[in-house]
C-alpha cells in the first residue's frame, strides 16, 4: 500500500504544533518526544489503528502532551488541551479514564507489560484486536519491561507491536540501553525491523508486514527534531526557551494538515465503563481441623472455576505453593489462547502489570506469588489501584512461619506497607467464611484490585462466623463474661487461633476481634468501632507494628528480620507464644 507521505506529514506537524501548545500552557512537560515521534504517532492513528479494535500504548508515559493531541485531533473527548498538568485538566502523564487513553503510563517499562497483557486478552477473547505500543529507551532499560517482552516472545504474540522510539538519549544523556537492543529483542523471540521514524512509508511497511510472532520495530528519531537544542539530553523536557517553542508552533502548524485532521476526525462514542464477567458464588463449610488458608483458597478457586468463572488466573512460577493450579483448568499456551490458567515463569513484575493490561481489556484476572515478593510487583500494583482496576493478587507464606527459607522469604513489612496503597483491598482470612468472604469481594469489585494474603501453615479452626459480620471488617470471634469486655484483642490471620488461646490465659472479660480486612473496618461508623474495640485494644500480628497503633494500646508484632528454622520454633523465637505474649501484655498493661 502506498501511503500519502506528504499530507501526512502535514498531519503530523499540526499534531507537533497542538502537542507544544499543551506544553507552553502548562509550562511544564516534554517537548523532546512530541517533535521526534510525532509522524509514529500520526500514522498509528491514520492509517493503521482500528479503534473499535485494536488498542495503541504510549508506554513513554512523558509523551503525554502528544497522545492528549492525537486523541483531540481525531474526535475524541478531550479536554481543552491548555488543561494539560492542571488541577481536573489532563493529568501530566496518561491515565485510564481519559477518553481513548488505554492505560495509565508514566513509570516507564509499566506500559510494555501492559500491551503484552492486553494482546493476550485479545487472543483469549478471540477479538481479532491488533495492539501498538510506542516505547522511549527508558522503558526498555526497565526490568519489568524486558520480563514481559520474554514473557510476548513465549507465547508467539503476533498481534502485539513494539515502537521504539529510538533516539539515543535519555535525561542524563546518552541512553544507557542493551549494546545491540535488537539482537535481545531477536533472542527473545520476536521478529525485528528497522525504520527512519520520520519516512511514512518505511515505517508503514515495517509494521504492516505480517510475523509469526510479536514485533519490535526499531524507529530511528531524532528528539526534539527542529529545535535548537535536537540531538541533545536537554531536548527531553522543557530546556527550550517558550518563544522557542512558539515560533516552533507557527512554523509547524498549517491550515493544511488541520484540514486533514478535521476530515479524518471520526465521531467517536465516550469510552464506556469496562464490563467484568459477574462470577458464580460458591459456599463451603468451615474446617473443623487445622488447615493452611491458602489450602482453603485453593479449594474454593477450584470450586469457582469448576463453575465456569471467567476468570484467568495464573502464579510467578509458584502455581502448586500458593495452590492456584488448580485441576481442569486448562493453561493457556502459545498455540492455544482459549485456557484461563497462565504460567508467567519467575517474573512477579511482569505478572501484574500484564495482568493490569488483561483488566483494562474486560479481563478479570489473578495471580499468585509470595508476600515478600510483592515488593517486586509494588509498582504494577500501585497503578491497579490508581487505575482502579479489579485484579486479585494472591500473596502466600505470608509470616515468618515459612520457617527454614530464612529471613529472605519471612515477610515483615509487606502487609503494612501494601495496606498503605490507596483503593487497595487487603484481605488476611483466618478461617474458611473469611477466605470465601474475601475471593467473593475481590471477584465482584469493578473498580479497585484486592491481595488475598495466605498462610503456608495449618490454622486451627476458629469462631462461628457469618457472612453479615465478616463484611464489616472486624467482627468478635470469642468473648469471654457477659460484661463488657474490658479488653479486646485484635489479630488477624494465623494469629486469630492464637490471639484465643491468649485471651483464656489472660482470663476475664475479654474479646477477640478478628481484622480479616483493615480498610473495611475503618469505613465502619464510630458506634460500630467503639462496640468492637472495647476496654483496652491489643493487637497482635506477625509482622510491623507500627499501623496497628492506628486502634490499638497495646501491640505485640514483628519489626526486625525473621530465623531459619522450623517454622513452628521460629514463631515461638520471634515471641509469638500463648504465654510469653499474655505476660507481655501484663507487663504493658501496667503502662497504658
Amino acid at each position: 500500500m502506498k501511503i500519502d507521505s506528504k499530507n501526512l506529514h502535514e498531519m503530523s506537524n499540526a499534531l507537533r504544533a497542538d502537542g507544544l501548545r499543551a506544553v507552553v500552557a502548562a509550562k511544564s512537560g516534554h517537548v523532546g518526544i512530541v517533535l521526534g515521534a510525532a509522524d509514529i504517532v500520526t500514522l498509528i492513528y491514520t492509517v493503521l489503528l482500528n479503534p473499535a479494535r485494536d488498542r495503541f500504548v504510549l508506554s513513554a508515559g512523558h509523551g503525554s502532551a502528544m497522545l492528549y493531541a492525537v486523541l483531540k485531533l481525531s474526535g475524541y473527548n478531550i479536554s481543552d488541551i491548555k488543561s494539560f498538568r492542571q488541577i481536573g485538566g489532563l493529568p501530566g502523564h496518561p491515565e485510564f479514564g481519559i477518553d481513548g487513553v488505554a492505560a495509565t503510563t508514566g513509570p516507564l517499562g509499566q506500559g510494555i507489560a501492559n500491551a503484552v497483557g492486553m494482546a493476550i486478552a485479545a487472543k483469549h477473547n478471540k477479538t481479532g484486536g491488533r495492539v501498538y505500543c510506542l516505547c522511549s529507551d527508558g522503558d526498555l532499560m526497565e526490568g519489568v519491561a524486558q520480563e514481559a517482552i520474554g514473557f510476548a516472545g513465549r507465547y508467539n504474540l503476533d498481534n502485539l507491536v513494539l515502537l521504539w522510539d529510538n533516539n539515543g538519549l535519555s535525561i542524563d544523556g546518552v541512553a544507557q540501553t542493551d549494546k545491540n537492543v535488537s539482537m535481545r529483542m531477536r533472542a527473545a523471540g520476536w521478529t525485528v525491523r528497522m525504520a527512519d521514524g520520520t519516512d511514512m512509508n518505511e515505517l508503514y511497511d515495517a509494521i504492516s508486514s505480517p510475523t509469526n510472532g510479536p514485533l519490535f520495530v526499531r524507529c530511528d528519531t531524532t528528539l526534539g527534531q527542529g529545535a535548537s537544542v535536537s540531538g541533545t539530553a536537554r531536548a527531553h523536557g522543557f530546556a527550550i526557551s517558550e518563544s522557542e517553542i512558539i515560533n516552533l508552533i507557527k512554523h509547524l502548524d498549517s491550515k493544511i494538515g488541520r484540514d486533514l485532521w478535521r476530515k479524518f476526525a471520526r465521531g467517536h462514542k465516550k469510552s464506556e465503563k469496562i464490563k467484568y464477567a459477574n462470577v458464580p458464588k460458591v459456599f463451603l463449610p468451615q474446617k473443623t481441623v487445622a488447615v493452611s488458608t491458602r489450602e482453603m483458597s485453593g479449594e474454593y478457586l477450584a470450586a469457582v472455576m469448576k463453575q465456569g468463572a471467567d476468570v484467568v488466573i495464573g502464579s510467578a512460577d509458584l502455581g502448586q505453593s500458593t495452590n492456584m493450579r488448580v485441576a481442569g483448568v486448562r493453561e493457556i499456551t502459545a498455540d492455544n489462547f482459549s485456557g484461563r490458567y497462565i504460567n508467567y515463569g519467575v517474573r512477579e513484575h511482569a505478572m501484574a502489570a500484564i495482568m493490569n493490561g488483561m483488566a483494562y481489556s474486560g479481563v478479570r484476572a489473578a495471580g499468585s506469588t509470595f508476600l515478600v515478593f510483592s515488593d517486586y510487583m509494588r509498582g504494577a500494583m500501585r497503578l491497579s489501584a490508581i487505575s482502579g482496576l479489579p485484579v486479585v493478587y494472591v500473596l502466600t507464606h505470608d509470616s515468618i512461619a515459612v520457617g527454614q527459607d530464612g529471613p529472605t522469604h519471612q515477610p515483615i513489612e509487606q502487609l503494612a506497607g501494601l495496606r498503605l496503597i490507596p483503593n487497595m483491598n487487603v484481605f488476611r482470612p483466618c478461617n474458611m467464611p473469611e477466605v470465601i468472604w474475601s475471593w467473593q469481594t475481590a471477584l465482584g469489585e469493578t473498580n479497585r484490585p484486592s491481595c488475598i494474603v495466605l498462610s503456608r501453615q495449618a490454622i486451627a479452626p476458629v469462631g462461628n462466623a457469618v457472612f453479615g459480620e465478616i463484611k464489616y471488617g472486624g467482627y468478635v470471634v470469642y468473648r469471654s463474661g457477659r460484661t463488657r469486655a474490658k479488653m479486646t484483642i485484635i489479630a488477624t490471620g494465623s494469629e486469630v487461633p492464637l490471639s484465643v488461646d491468649v485471651a483464656r490465659i489472660l482470663g476475664g472479660a475479654i474479646q477477640v476481634v478478628s481484622m480479616p480486612s483493615v480498610a473495611h473496618f475503618r469505613a465502619m461508623d464510630a458506634r460500630y468501632k467503639d462496640k468492637i474495640l472495647a476496654g483496652t485494644v491489643v493487637a497482635i500480628e506477625a509482622a510491623s507494628t507500627a499501623p496497628w497503633f492506628e486502634f490499638a494500646d497495646i501491640v505485640v508484632g514483628i519489626d526486625e528480620f525473621g530465623l531459619s528454622g522450623p517454622s513452628e520454633l521460629v514463631y515461638r523465637a520471634c515471641g509469638f507464644d500463648a504465654n510469653k505474649i499474655a505476660n507481655a501484655i501484663r507487663t504493658k498493661m501496667k503502662h497504658v
